[in-house]
């Protein structure tokens, strides 16, 4: 993923991203090229470190069983980014067992994840809520009968 196009462009960095998948943090240093019209982190810039990482980490998690999404997202800008930005994404049992019983029989699910991001001080410069469509896939006839 650092070596992504677009994370390039923006500066962000993978800072760890654990083995199971379920624990991903990500920054971005201030740049020339990620700076706004005022001198602080573009706001494109701040959501896109933040975009991929629940639809991927479900992806890996749940497995070829499940279609993964995103749906849609907002994000609210508390105060302006300066100097290096970090979020930190975390996928629980909790969240897993949920996703299974929301979508056990077929059903879609929409889940809402909140992401904070935060700067050198660990002040809150802004939160996102990515919203995710998950469905598990039916079954194929014939497989995994006797």
């Amino acid at each position: 993923m650092n070596w992504y196009g677009p994370y390039l462009g923006a500066g962000v960095k993978i800072e760890y991203l654990a083995d199971d998948w379920r624990e991903l943090r990500v920054a971005m240093s201030m740049k020339w090229y990620n700076r706004n019209a005022v001198g602080t982190h573009f706001g494109g810039s701040l959501y896109s470190m933040i975009d991929p990482h629940y639809m991927l980490m479900l992806m890996k998690i749940l497995g070829n069983d499940y279609i993964v999404w995103d749906k849609a997202a907002s994000i609210n800008f508390i105060k302006p980014g300066t100097g290096t930005v970090r979020s930190t994404m975390k996928i629980t049992d909790e969240m897993l067992v949920k996703i299974q019983q929301e979508t056990q029989h077929g059903e879609k699910y929409l889940p809402n994840f909140e992401v904070e991001i935060f700067n050198q001080k660990n002040e809150l410069v802004a939160q996102a809520v990515k919203t995710l469509y998950i469905k598990r896939k039916p079954p194929i006839p014939g497989e995994n009968s006797v």
